[in-house]
């Protein structure tokens, strides 16, 4: 199976879900090539970026789990040609 690269972006609405989050990334720890996580002062919010790179099957495993977790909004962009 082709590997692809993509970005996440997660926003953190707040810090209940955030042991949650961690939890899974985590658990994808394989396939993560890089992390960033920056507070947004002025509402308690924080936004984490991630570079990966995997298989659609493990990018949409990664982003569905963390797309359920509660006050946790995610967006990911796959580059289309495979690496």
């Amino acid at each position: 199976m082709d590997n692809r690269v993509a970005t996440v972006l997660i926003l953190l609405e707040n810090r209940d879900s955030v042991q949650e989050l961690n939890q899974i990334i985590s658990e994808y720890a394989e396939i993560i090539i890089g992390r960033q996580g920056i507070r947004l002062s002025k509402n308690n919010k924080s936004i984490i970026s991630l570079v990966i790179e995997g298989s659609t099957d493990e990018i949409g495993g990664l982003t569905g789990k963390l797309g359920r977790l509660k006050d946790v909004k995610v967006k990911s962009v796959v580059l289309k040609n495979s690496i």
